[in-house]
This record gives structure tokens, sequence and C-alpha cells, in this order.
């Protein structure tokens, strides 16, 4: 039943995409003048913040620091007026620990942190609107961020939610599709040398899927690290025509 509701005849999903298609993504860099590296990035309706701190000195235990690269420390929280139910979410909370620590080992996948030994790279994202995908649009943003504030990566880092509807695997999910009881994968990819950062699984898939669900999220991912350089392109062009006035 879901899977007739979640996937037309015609082959088009409850917001009038095709399987592969992509949510629209919009995004701008250096939103913030304080911090080190700013992003918002819009992927269909859930909205994100990056703000990145860094690389410094470490902050607190100085035993934590590492002698041969840097730290990296990330924190997600969602802004209480993200989704239609207004609950308070503290920083604290599971969702939210589990949510930082996936994040922290994307970006530790991705960041040359060996360039920056005994110190510290701070990664904050708050989800600013939900619907769907908050790791992958987390991951998004973040990655831009990162580029914003000068910090060297082996690529970008690139993140897709995918699931699996009537044998066919639906690209960029959206809430209402994640809650309908679909199968569902998250993949964190390096697309240039095609390595995967992070798989993340939140139900049961029959193994004979896998494959095929992963082949879709690195495809999808593939797409969005297109958007993502156009972005970074389209603000080194502004920013070198502001500094030429």
């Amino acid at each position: 039943m879901a899977g007739l509701e979640l996937l037309t005849d015609q082959g088009y999903r409850l917001d009038g995409r095709k399987a592969t298609e992509l949510r629209k993504v919009q995004a701008r860099m250096g939103v913030f003048a304080q911090a080190d590296g700013s992003a918002y990035l819009e992927q269909g309706n859930t909205k994100a913040l990056a703000v990145i701190y860094g690389p410094h000195e470490m902050r607190g235990s100085r035993s934590r620091a590492l002698h041969d690269r840097a730290v990296i420390n990330c924190q997600y929280s969602m802004a209480t007026f993200s989704t239609a139910e207004r609950k308070r979410r503290p920083h604290g909370d599971r969702k939210s620990t589990e949510m930082s620590l996936h994040l922290k080992q994307t970006f530790e996948a991705a960041v040359m942190t060996q360039l920056f030994p005994r110190s510290q790279i701070d990664i904050y994202v708050k989800i600013l609107q939900s619907d769907g995908g908050n790791y992958s649009v987390c991951v998004n943003a973040a990655t831009l961020a990162v580029i914003d504030a000068g910090i060297p990566m082996r690529d970008y880092v690139c993140a897709c939610t995918v699931g699996f509807v009537d044998e066919t695997p639906l690209a960029d999910l959206c809430y209402a599709e994640e809650s309908g009881g679909v199968s569902s994968l998250a993949l964190a990819l390096l697309p240039r040398g095609g390595q995967i950062a992070l798989v993340q699984m939140d139900a049961r898939l029959h193994q004979d899927h896998l494959e095929t669900l992963i082949e879709a999220a690195m495809t999808a991912c593939k797409g969005v690290s297109k958007v993502l350089d156009e972005v970074v392109r389209q603000h080194l062009q502004e920013a070198s025509v502001l500094s030429r006035e």
C-alpha cells in the first residue's frame, strides 16, 4: 500500500519528481562574517546552516590533542520550529549525539587533518526546517562551509538519502517518503575517487537490494557534487568581483 502511494504507475513520486530526480538545491556561502567559514543550504524544503571555527588551538583538556592531526568536533542541532511538532530538543539528546558522531566520522574521511597537528576544527550544523534527508543536507551544507573556511579537503564530501519502493530506488527522499515505511539508506561519498565516507541504515533491507541502492546513492551524490561545485565557483566569482571594486 505504501508503495502504491509513494510511486505512481507512471513513475512519479508524491512531489512530482521522477525516481532518480534530486530535490532542488540552493545554497549560499559566507553567510556569517564572524565565523571562519559558513554556508546556508536548502535541499527541497529541508534547510540547514553550517558554521566552521578553526583550525585553532585545542580548547579544554589539552590531553585530547592529537600530535599528528587535528581533532574534528561536530555539533548537530535542530531548531525548535524546524518541524510541525513544537518540542524542545536539548543539544545532548540521543539523536543529536548520534548525528554529531556521524558528521564527525564523515568529515574525518574528507578533511586533510594531518596538515593541522595539535589543533581543533569545530563544525556546527543546525537544521532550520526539516523535510527529510537531514543528515545528507547537513553534510552538503558543512562541505560548503569547510571550503569557505579555506580548510583543505581530499574532495567534496556529498551525501544523499535513497529508498526502495516497488523494486525501484528513489533518490533524495523527502519526509513523507522517509516516514512511509520505505527501506532507506544515507550515504556520504567523495565523488572523484568514489570513496564512501559513511553509510547509515535505520531499517532492514534485503541484501539483494543493497548493491542497487548503494549504486543509486552514489549516482545521486555525484549529482549533488556538481551542484555544490557550481555554488563554490559562483561564490569565488562574486568574491573576485568584489575584491576588484
